[in-house]
């Protein structure tokens, strides 16, 4: 969560489908199955898409950004497009440009990434879970066509007079969020020991140190001046540990005196104890 590039690869290499038993998801990459059946924590992924190819040079170009996002995000459809209003959602077109987001086909990096690991379940009964192979049914069967929706969506302007809110990330946001954030960095650091040991004394059991340990380091590499709080992203970071641990179990197990934590309209948010802070909030690296 704090190596920005490290994770901009996992959304843009395929992960070894694989696992070493049913209670290893590594198959997904850094998904969940929550991401995939309910669409969730892809405003971040998008964003960093975004930001990742945005910067090829010194000077942002969004335009560039945005083809590399209809390219990831294609899916092959049947329909005519009949008209200029109607928007298309398979993009074979933008191949040359980036031949590892969509083949010559139009199906995009995501939509090969759900057919890779559906097919590894469905090869491998034995070594996958049956909750996975139920979600896989799902996805085979009904994924393309949910997310040939959403792409659709991502492309109608905001102030369109039939725009919903039911899906409300479009492309022109992620774009404008990008374009605010700036490049992608690795802004990982070491905490000092006073800090860890503070850390280590208020760690209940069953928490292990590395989530708090994120979680601290993330809120500093994160925090502004104009607020206390941070946008916690829990399905991310679900998917950067692997299973949904995070947020079904651990985080119900932090204490206050390590951080507060609000939900509201579906955004969580949090800060950390201010003792934790001293002496870290300039130590990230913000290096590339």
């Amino acid at each position: 969560m704090l190596n920005e590039w490290d994770e901009f690869r996992a959304y843009t290499e395929f992960p070894v489908y694989t696992s070493s038993g049913k209670t290893d998801y590594s198959f997904l990459g850094r998904f969940t199955f929550d991401m995939l059946l309910k669409f969730e924590g892809f405003a971040r992924i998008l964003t960093v898409l975004a930001r990742g190819f945005m910067w090829k040079d010194t000077e942002a170009d969004p335009d560039r950004a945005r083809n590399a996002l209809f390219a990831w995000c294609s899916v092959p459809d049947n329909k005519e497009i009949n008209a200029d209003w109607q928007f298309g959602t398979a993009f074979p077109e933008l191949h040359d440009a980036f031949p590892d987001l969509v083949n010559e086909d139009g199906v995009g990096w995501l939509c090969r990434h759900v057919r890779n690991l559906c097919r590894y379940v469905e090869d491998h009964p034995k070594t996958v879970s049956k909750r996975a192979r139920e979600h896989c049914a799902v996805l085979s069967s009904g994924f393309e066509e949910a997310w040939r929706e959403k792409v659709v969506k991502m492309q109608v302007p905001l102030f369109a007079p039939t725009t919903r809110g039911a899906w409300i990330i479009r492309f022109d946001d992620i774009l404008a969020d990008a374009m605010e954030l700036g490049p992608l960095r690795n802004r990982d650091f070491d905490l000092p020991d006073e800090t860890t040991e503070k850390l280590l004394e208020r760690l209940p059991e069953k928490l292990p140190f590395q989530a708090a340990e994120t979680l601290l380091k993330y809120y500093a590499a994160n925090h502004s001046d104009s607020t206390d709080w941070v946008v916690l992203p829990v399905t991310n970071f679900d998917a950067y540990f692997g299973n949904t641990n995070f947020s079904r179990k651990w985080l119900a197990l932090i204490p206050e005196s390590i951080l507060t934590r609000e939900s509201s309209f579906g955004v969580c948010r949090y800060r950390i104890a201010p003792d934790l802070l001293e002496g870290i909030k300039d130590r990230f690296a913000g290096s590339e």
